[in-house]
């Protein structure tokens, strides 16, 4: 059976660079019939043009561009969802624009990325800020404008922007707020909106039937080289699990088909399977939950309040973990009781979770086909931290 390639699309940050050129432009040249512009993606290395939805003169100073997302043939919440960017002259001589964050949070600088700016200021002519629809990190009230999207700006702004100016960009999500309740943001500390986040400027289809066969292929490609594979449910296991010394090679990312992977790998003869990810995530598995989307199930918290009470956490904890908002929350919460009390349940209880895991993981593929593999856990928080390794994980790392 032939499977039609899943279509690519671009990630929000595109869209967004591509809004901000199309105001700068018009800004410039009061240009009516702007309806695409070329943005160099950096990575990949490629040239690509986006329509621009609508465009107009807010001040003799300022100018809105409208673009939409199109995410490709990807399940993508974002599809047709509007980015507005604002772009207005800025005299440099001025402080640096910060942008207002609730709940008085000061925002602080980002990590430095290539070119050395920090914050929200690119170069000593661009600065961005966030606005309505776009998150912040709660914590920090740091706006969640990240790398790529930092370097996707500078590099494709300061081919236009006129000797001797500067500006201000505004990015403005006014579907944001209502999209962000649908994601899991909140459990990494975003609140508010969504990010302008990405590695790369393709949006790769990651939750269409054909992009689960595309995931098989490269399991089974790896499998004749490698009998033991690493499955990464996402980026952020696929650049720790490197950080960690694991070889690339041997990372396989399985999106949320965290059963149809197993099965796969088993029918393809690996010998032994390490599953790296997020503990919100790979909970579920602990619950029998083998499609970890959580349009399709969910159940974390009662899964982690049911390992709770099989170790003996007295009542009133029980309650606080099971009415906690996030996983990340009930974590935090067992580490102030460890820490209070001088006691060990976040080792006890995400121990047992991932016995658990391991455990119905092996049993998922004997149901399935009859073969026996060792499943090894790791999980890490929301921080990117290791909270604990199975037993079976040790093995497999060792």
């Amino acid at each position: 059976m032939i499977t039609n390639q899943p279509r690519s699309g671009y990630t929000l940050p595109v869209f967004a660079c591509a809004a901000a050129m199309a105001a700068l432009e018009y800004l410039q040249t009061r240009n009516q019939s702007i309806e695409q512009v070329s943005i160099d993606l950096i990575d990949p290395t490629e040239i690509v043009n986006i329509p621009i939805e609508q465009i107009a003169i807010l001040t003799d100073n300022s100018a809105l561009a409208i673009t939409r997302s199109d995410p490709g043939d990807n399940l993508d919440l974002t599809r047709n969802t509007p980015i507005w960017a604002m772009v207005e002259w800025w005299d440099s001589s001025e402080p640096p624009p910060t942008p207002p964050c609730q709940g008085g949070a000061k925002e602080q600088s980002s990590p430095p990325y290539q070119g050395g700016a920090r914050g929200g200021q690119l170069s000593d002519t661009i600065f961005i800020k966030g606005g309505e629809g776009i998150g912040y990190d709660q914590k920090t009230g740091q706006t969640a404008i990240y790398r790529y999207a930092k370097t996707l700006l500078l590099a494709n702004i300061e081919k236009i922007l006129p000797p001797n100016k500067s500006i201000l960009i505004t990015f403005i999500l006014p579907q944001g707020k209502r999209l962000a309740t649908r994601t899991s943001n909140a459990a990494f500390g975003i609140v508010e909106g969504l990010s302008l986040l990405g590695t790369t400027g393709i949006s790769q289809p990651l939750t269409v039937p054909e992009q689960l066969e595309q995931y098989k292929i490269q399991l089974q490609e790896k499998a004749k080289k490698f009998n033991s594979l690493v499955f990464c449910i996402g980026e952020n296991g696929l650049e720790l699990a490197a950080k960690m010394g694991i070889s690339p090679h041997q990372m396989i990312k399985t999106a949320n088909w965290l059963g149809p992977m197993l099965v796969c790998a088993s029918l393809a003869e690996v010998k032994s399977i390490l599953l790296f990810g997020y503990h919100g995530k790979l909970i579920k598995l602990a619950g029998g939950i083998f499609h970890t989307h959580h349009h399709i199930a969910d159940g974390r918290l009662e899964i982690l309040t049911a390992h709770c009470a099989n170790l003996g956490l007295p009542t009133f904890d029980l309650q606080r973990v099971f009415n906690c908002s996030t996983a990340e929350d009930a974590l935090q919460y067992l580490r102030e009781l460890d820490a209070i009390k001088g006691e060990n349940w976040v080792i006890r209880v995400y121990g047992e979770i991932t016995k658990t895991i391991d455990q119905r993981s092996q049993n998922y593929i004997y149901t399935h086909c009859e073969k026996n593999i060792k499943v090894g856990s790791v999980m890490f928080d929301r921080q990117r931290k290791i909270i604990i390794k199975s037993e079976n994980a040790d093995i497999i790392l060792g």
